[in-house]
């Protein structure tokens, strides 16, 4: 279990994480959702021990977490936005690079290497190098080798930003399948279809504060399983509703262009932080 107890980073006066409470349970796929300066990627950077936090404390099994304890440390591992690989060095190269910086037998290498690409779905590409990887070919490298040694925690920070869409659809078909092994994986994104698709349960972060968190079907079913969106004077009106048949009554009297949807977590999103955005800009 992953707990965070009143996490707080400062930087002089800007508040980057405000007091984050949150505990994520063995085997959880959480979602920590919100806009880009919202706090995610600083609060992955604590869990990481990249970053220190200003107050509060950090407990993987009820044990605290520092940057001293590398026991603890190598439950934890991280995929981080920027493709922090050295272009020219084979998949396999990378493996062997990161496996000997963790002081893993050569043979166990080898072995788990062979595992994750084949799982993975990169064997055939083991000897290409980094700079003639496609950018899903580079995230996914990036998990194997966060793998490599065995975490039982996965943080990943936006792993399918900059992806087209068949590359994104892969990835979250590996993080389904990596989930369903119990592990535990922390994804921050600002992708609401992924959080939705993915994660058991989420929590929206907005200037450095985390509201509530919930299941994502949960949140739709609280705002209204169905919406109608209707053309006003200023711009499209989102009416939410828990049932069918009332909201194609609202549909069927509406004297404007409309039209009916399913609603989404995205819509969650913009109902919760959308105001928050709006005073911020």
């Amino acid at each position: 279990m992953i707990e965070l107890k009143h996490l707080t980073k400062k930087y002089d006066h800007f508040l980057a994480v405000d007091d984050l409470n949150l505990r994520i349970a063995t085997g959880e796929f959480f979602g920590l959702l919100g806009p880009n300066g919202a706090g995610k990627t600083t609060t992955i950077g604590m869990l990481s021990t990249l970053l220190l936090p200003t107050d509060g404390e950090i407990l993987l099994d009820g044990e605290p977490l520092t940057r001293k304890n590398d026991r603890l440390k190598r439950k934890l591992s991280v995929v981080t936005q920027e493709y922090s690989m050295r272009q020219d060095m084979t998949m396999d190269e990378i493996m062997q690079y990161q496996g000997r910086l963790y002081y893993m037998p050569a043979k166990k290498i080898r072995e788990r290497t062979e595992e994750l690409l084949e799982f993975c779905g990169l064997i055939d590409y083991r000897r290409r190098t980094v700079r003639k990887l496609s950018g899903g070919m580079k995230r996914k490298l990036m998990v194997c080798r966060a793998l490599l040694t065995e975490p039982e925690i996965l943080l990943l920070d936006e792993p399918t930003a900059g992806m087209d869409a068949l590359a994104r659809r892969q990835m979250w078909n590996l993080l389904k399948k990596l989930n369903q092994q119990n592990l535990t994986i922390l994804l921050t994104t600002h992708y609401m279809e992924e959080a939705e698709t993915l994660c058991d349960r989420v929590g929206f972060m907005c200037n450095g504060t985390l509201g509530e968190t919930d299941a994502p079907a949960n949140m739709i079913g609280a705002l209204g399983r169905y919406t109608v969106d209707e053309a006003a004077e200023g711009g499209i009106t989102n009416h939410y509703f828990q049932g069918k048949e009332d909201a194609i009554h609202y549909l069927s009297a509406s004297s404007t262009e409309a039209s009916l949807r399913s609603t989404t977590l995205e819509d969650v999103f913009l109902e919760k932080i959308g105001q928050q955005l709006e005073r911020r800009s």
